[in-house]
């Protein structure tokens, strides 16, 4: 049995057959997000996380949990914090990255105007690293914008879809990994 952190976040997380579609074990990370300790200690370790950069300007949470996540982070570290938005959900100009996730295809985008993020240091944040699609397109879509993405961190790690290899040799922190 587990203990500490990746106890607490074990105990906390739903496990849901075929969702969204068959054949994909979905990691339900809302009850987590519900215990007030639970969010507190994952945002914390999130921030805290040596693999997740120094002198970082910026975080990047991705829609939606990310968001969560990651306003926490930017909080806790003293830095803004910029939402990749799934497509469609900001206004124009975007910049914009598709991407194969493990149950089809996805679209991100981020602000083209009106934040510069040329030179900035950025930390990625997100719950799930799968098959690391959605973390390997915003960390394309930041580059192309300009941004120095300096790591990513996430609550859980999925090991055996490989996710981590869409990320190079940018430094992941994964909470827990299964």
């Amino acid at each position: 049995m587990a203990s500490g952190l990746e106890g607490l976040i074990a105990s906390l997380t739903r496990t849901v057959p075929d969702f969204p579609k068959p054949g994909v074990r979905f990691a339900d990370l809302s009850p987590l997000f519900a215990d007030g300790y639970g969010l507190r200690s994952v945002i914390a370790a999130l921030a805290e996380s040596p693999r997740t950069g120094t002198g970082i300007d910026l975080v990047a949470g991705i829609d939606s949990r990310g968001f969560l996540l990651g306003a926490g982070v930017a909080l806790h570290l003293g830095t803004g914090m910029l939402v990749v938005r799934k497509q469609g959900k900001l206004p124009p100009p975007v910049h914009a990255r598709s991407y194969a996730l493990e149950y089809g295809e996805a679209t991100l985008e981020i602000p083209a105007e009106g934040i510069e993020l040329a030179g900035r240091r950025v930390l990625i944040i997100d719950d799930v690293l799968a098959t690391g699609g959605t973390l390997g397109a915003a960390k394309a879509l930041l580059e192309q914008a300009g941004a120095e993405v300096v790591g990513a961190a996430v609550v859980l790690e999925l090991e055996a879809l490989a996710g981590r290899a869409k990320l190079g040799t940018t430094p992941l922190a994964a909470l827990v990994a299964q």
